[in-house]
């Protein structure tokens, strides 16, 4: 008597459509919030398009691009912009990355209360960033009143006097990083720390019975455990590094701040299309700028993929 074997075509067939259904909402999501505007921005790159213009919209072609990176007035903002993204985004990316494997490193422990400081830690990323800024807006004032300088003041006996650390250039930008740092370190802290949570503690049982010392346990079971969590946690802190706007324009708009030292290329596209009205070479810097970022997403990607693990 044969035996009758389940139709396993099918089946495969129906789990494809299940997960058609269920990613249906996200992807229709995807494309109405994001693919049809940059699709529309990447129409406008190619007009001549001005807000409040009575003119209608001419077409320009490439002229919006050509004009990017060969016009002074309009390639020495983008360019400097760009480089003060990629200033960001390497100091950050592994800075960030790195206190958030420290401190999730060190809140992974069974300790009274340990729920209370995760949440102090975590409580930065709920505020808006608007918030954080007016924040670290009254930290960093130039003046005598300003919180870090009374500090330096106290701390260094009246010898410490007013500095204007976002106004100086030499300052603006690392001020920019330590609050950036500040109120998202929380965030990828509780993406490794649920990593950390994933590796099983026999290996640390066995690992202690084997008289290893804690970095080599930290080397050998915890950075192999969650690689690919780092990996994630490290590509997530790039892709919102290059976007980085709120803090830079809360603060150039509140004044103080030194907007050629922390001019962002978010921030470039938002007052070229806001301030001079310009739509159409807003949209251009937008594609270019996205272009960029893909561009070294993939190789990020490339770079730190499972096969080079060996």
């Amino acid at each position: 008597m044969t035996s009758v074997k389940p139709a396993r075509p099918a089946r495969k067939n129906r789990d494809w459509l299940h997960g058609l259904l269920m990613s249906t909402p996200a992807v229709a999501g995807l494309i109405a919030f994001v693919g049809v505007p940059f699709g529309y921005a990447v129409v406008l790159s190619f007009y001549n398009v001005r807000l409040g213009s009575p003119l209608e919209p001419t077409f320009f072609g490439l002229e919006q691009y050509r004009r990017l990176f060969t016009d002074p007035d309009m390639s020495g903002p983008f360019l400097r912009a760009l480089l003060n993204n990629l200033t960001f985004a390497v100091v950050v990316v592994p800075l960030q990355t790195g206190l958030a494997l420290g401190l999730a490193i060190l809140l992974n422990r069974k300790l009274k209360a340990i729920g209370l400081f995760r949440s102090l830690f975590f409580m930065p990323v709920v505020f808006p960033m608007a918030l954080v800024a007016v924040i670290w807006r009254l930290i960093l004032a130039r003046s005598d009143q300003g919180m870090l300088n009374s500090a330096l003041h106290a701390v260094s006996f009246g010898n410490w006097g007013a500095f204007d650390w976002l106004g100086d250039a030499t300052t603006a930008m690392a001020s920019i990083i330590v609050l950036s740092i500040w109120q998202g370190v929380g965030f990828q802290m509780v993406i490794l720390l649920a990593g950390l949570q994933q590796i099983p503690t026999e290996l640390y049982e066995a690992a202690q019975l084997d008289r290893a010392t804690r970095w080599q346990q930290f080397r050998h079971i915890t950075l192999p455990g969650i690689r690919s969590t780092l990996v994630f946690v490290a590509m997530l802190t790039s892709l919102l590094s290059f976007r980085v706007f709120d803090q830079v324009y809360v603060l150039v708009r509140g004044g103080g701040l030194d907007e050629d030292a922390t001019r962002t290329v978010m921030y470039q596209a938002v007052t070229t299309a806001f301030g001079q009205n310009n739509i159409g070479q807003a949209s251009a810097i937008t594609v270019v700028f996205f272009l960029i970022v893909v561009a070294l997403t993939l190789i990020q990607r490339r770079v730190v993929r499972p096969g080079n693990e060996d």
